[in-house]
């Protein structure tokens, strides 16, 4: 639904997206919402931090402090909107997905800075504006379609905007009372002008059916999980097409003006029922986890207003502002307030036509959507990871495609699962032991940037080697493979992809300093240690002059590792001799003292308002 709302919104955070919501940006620039532009500005003043005023009685010491983190905090804030403007720079250039390195880099600045953004309100302030500009462009950017997934579209009532009138229709109430009469519901159903009005414009208009069908199509993927969500909470199931009104059952809906997101288009404030959102995941577009939340909140707003129309009317419009008109007019009832016009025209038309889309629902043959084909049941496997993963080398280890993987897990903002956070993540039904077998031979440090390949008929090394844009060499070492194998069908080999090749090829595996970059900055711009480019570019301090070309990415080890093997037998056959194959062993993990997490907000969750 279209609303103001004044926080502007939120998403490493899925590969190949638009970036297109400027005012989201604008908030990391310090400046107030405002409607998209066609373009973004070419500057973005930076917030100006002052040192904190002396006070009048206190030691100089303490303003020395003050004023030592204000100017610390500012340098981070510098680089962060460094990475923002050169991120403005790309997008306005058409380098779409430079433009979303750059904007990843400005979050990842905060989450490794080593500075505790919990206890700071300059820089939890911050970190909160990135989070929600990042998530704003990139959700936004489905709404165009970005080849990993589906493009979202209008829901139902959004489609209708201001085209449904109510006049009177007797013969149409007529009908629709009849059918109410043997109509089973564990909600109370009414038929008046104004239901009357949207069962004819879901019915008769073109457009109307068409979004309509296609929800009632999309419901059937989540239908069985969302009923049983709302019995486990005691809300009853014919609530279910609220999202109907919502989203049409998109879980990665957002609105572009109020920053609503998700199936049930929670507004974006961290922690609210319980749905947590950083700069990796927003659980607020998980099916699942949102659905409870939902039902939740709903049913709290039917303890608070006794009434289901009320409860919904208050879900749209606010909790708050339908009390106040309850006691402006003295009616607790929905259909008083409406014909009092004590209500906003959008929460006006919202209770009608989820009534219309309940009746028409549970009466198909009477409207047409008798041969309404809903999708499958969404079934998966679930594993638990704790370290970054790369969905491309899921979509590798299960015999799936990036689209499956992201389809799985709308929450993740990224290509990628967090790093040094649990998170559980969907697999297509039936692959989780050939995840777990084939990942296993995959060092865990290794899991955010090599990939796995399975041979297909006519392959070479160095086709194998084209596609991933990796030396062939390098892949026959990692994988055992001696001068003069073949490759088989079948035959099974990892890729060794340094990160930043695994990143889209958007930064080469040699930078070239910049006025103003020190070796620290490099390391985290590229997400590797300082130690690291030490190493790889025998240097002894950190600091680098402008122009030289530094090394980058982690170069491949040759020494030898995992033997190629067969997906069924780990045997290779070689010149007429087998030789057994030896997997690699993955190393223990390391976790980062440094790296932070985000913090968490446990702001209760609120609606759009208007």
């Amino acid at each position: 639904m279209t609303v103001p709302h004044p926080i502007c919104e939120h998403q490493k955070y899925r590969a190949a997206r638009l970036l297109l919501l400027l005012p989201a940006l604008l908030v990391l620039a310090g400046c107030p919402s405002q409607p998209p532009l066609a373009n973004p500005p070419a500057q973005a003043q930076a917030p100006t931090l002052t040192a904190p005023a002396k006070a009048a009685q206190g030691p100089a010491v303490t303003f020395n402090a003050q004023a030592l983190l204000a100017q610390r905090n500012q340098r981070l804030i510098d680089q962060v909107e460094r990475s923002y403007q050169s991120g403005v720079t790309n997008y306005r250039a058409g380098k779409l997905d430079a433009a979303r390195q750059d904007f990843d880099f400005a979050v990842d600045l905060m989450l490794t800075s080593g500075y505790d953004l919990n206890s700071d309100p300059q820089l939890s302030d911050e970190f909160n504006h990135i989070v929600d500009a990042v998530n704003a462009l990139e959700m936004d950017a489905l709404k165009q379609g970005n080849g990993f997934s589906p493009k979202v579209e209008a829901s139902p009532l959004e489609e209708a905007g201001n085209a449904v009138t109510f006049p009177a229709n007797p013969q149409l109430t007529e009908k629709v009372t009849a059918e109410l009469a043997v109509t089973k519901s564990d909600l109370p159903l009414v038929i008046n002008d104004y239901v009357a009005g949207y069962i004819s414009y879901f019915t008769n208009s073109q457009a109307g059916h068409a979004h309509l069908v296609r929800s009632l199509e999309r419901a059937g993927r989540y239908r069985a999980m969302i009923q049983k969500v709302l019995a486990e909470e005691g809300v009853p199931q014919d609530l279910i097409y609220q999202a109907v009104a919502e989203s049409g059952f998109q879980p990665q809906a957002l609105n572009a003006h109020s920053g609503a997101g998700g199936m049930w288009q929670f507004m974006p404030f961290a922690g609210a029922y319980g749905l947590a959102r950083n700069g990796w995941f927003d659980e607020r577009f998980d099916p699942e986890k949102s659905s409870r939340a939902y039902a939740r909140y709903i049913k709290g707003l039917y303890d608070q207003f006794g009434d289901w129309y009320l409860a919904m009317a208050a879900y749209d419009w606010g909790p708050g502002n339908v009390q106040r008109a309850v006691q402006r007019t003295g009616y607790a009832d929905f259909w008083q307030l409406y014909k009092m016009n004590a209500l906003p025209q959008e929460t006006k038309n919202y209770v009608p036509g989820i009534l219309a889309a309940i009746i028409m629902a549970k009466n198909p043959k009477q409207y047409g959507l008798d041969d309404v084909v809903p999708e499958p049941a969404e079934i998966s496997d679930t594993v638990t990871v704790d370290y970054a993963l790369d969905l491309r080398l899921a979509a590798d280890v299960t015999g799936s495609t990036v689209q499956d993987i992201v389809a799985l897990n709308p929450a993740l903002l990224r290509l990628s699962t967090p790093n040094d956070i649990s998170y559980d993540l969907h697999l297509p039904a039936g692959t989780k032991p050939l995840f777990d077998k084939r990942i296993a031979d995959i060092p865990e440090e290794k899991r955010a940037s090599w990939r796995f390949h399975e041979v297909q008929p006519g392959e070479s090394m160095d086709d194998i080697a084209d596609i991933f844009r990796v030396k062939a060499h390098d892949i026959a070492v990692v994988n055992g493979v001696k001068p003069g194998d073949t490759l088989d069908t079948g035959d099974e080999l990892l890729i060794p992809v340094a990160p930043a090749a695994a990143a889209g090829g958007i930064h080469s595996a040699r930078y070239t300093v910049r006025r103003g970059d020190t070796l620290i900055t490099v390391a985290d711009r590229f997400g590797v240690t300082v130690e690291h480019l030490r190493a790889w570019n025998n240097l002894r301090t950190n600091a680098v002059p402008v122009g030289k070309s530094l090394a980058v990415a982690e170069p491949v080890h040759l020494a030898p590792a995992t033997h190629i093997h067969k997906s069924a037998v780990h045997t290779k056959t070689t010149h007429g001799h087998t030789t057994a194959t030896s997997k690699s062993k993955t190393p223990a993990k390391t976790t980062s003292s440094t790296k932070k997490k985000p913090p968490v907000s446990t702001i209760p969750p609120k609606k759009k308002s208007q």
